[in-house]
């Protein structure tokens, strides 16, 4: 509680660096993994996601749907940790705990919700390794393109045309990077914590794909 009101004021960005700064990733592996000597802390990974959540509301209201869609998946996550936060510290123990019971592949599971979880935050990576990169870029282009190479691949006819629809209300890329950018920064500054970011969250992705696969989850698409 005492970091959380720390956080508080602060731009999403750092914040989120902060939280990723205080835990290590486990290097993704092809093929078996040792899911114990792996684990995937629970309460800090949320966290992470619901400042990044932050940082997508600043798109504005086209991206409403996948706004709310996050949102639920964090919930979902964070009731269970809450009824055993003991037993949950641990993410893979909630997939092992569905995979036992066989309930890992319906539609409201907790499993489930981790997958689309970490499925939005490659596209929000995705978009933040493209300003990084190109900060000039057309926000309507790089919101596209990050995700055709992320989220449309797993996505149904009804979601893709969804977001199509969506990307016509994307804010103008000077818009959108004054509203990440602190009051003490330029940009420059900000393409720094950008791509620190990046740095720290990529591996706790690949982590989570490659637990992912090992239950056999990677390929669930949406309608």
């Amino acid at each position: 509680m005492k970091r959380k009101r720390e956080m508080e004021g602060k731009p999403e960005i750092r914040s989120a660096i902060e939280e990723l700064s205080l835990v290590k990733a486990q290097p993704a592996t092809v093929g078996d993994i040792n899911l114990d000597a792996a684990p995937i802390p629970t309460k800090p990974f949320l966290h992470v996601c619901t400042l990044i959540l932050q940082v997508l509301d600043k798109i504005g209201p086209t991206m409403a749907v996948l706004r709310q869609d996050i949102h639920q998946n964090i919930q979902r996550l964070e009731n269970l940790c809450e009824s055993d936060p003991t037993k949950y510290l641990n993410l893979i123990e909630i997939l092992k705990k569905e995979e036992s019971e066989g309930n890992a592949r319906k539609g409201s599971s907790c499993s489930k919700a981790l997958l689309w979880l970490t499925r939005s935050m490659d596209f929000m990576v995705a978009l933040l390794q493209k300003l990084v990169k190109d900060p000039g870029q057309n926000m309507e282009q790089a919101v596209e393109e990050s995700y055709n190479i992320t989220l449309k691949p797993r996505h149904g006819w009804i979601s893709s045309a969804a977001f199509k629809v969506a990307l016509k209300l994307v804010p103008d890329n000077k818009t959108f990077i004054s509203l990440l950018m602190a009051k003490d920064q330029n940009c420059d500054n900000l393409k720094e914590e950008m791509q620190t970011l990046i740095t720290l969250l990529v591996p706790f992705l690949e982590q989570i794909h490659s637990v992912m696969r090992h239950y056999r989850l990677d390929r669930l698409k949406s309608s």
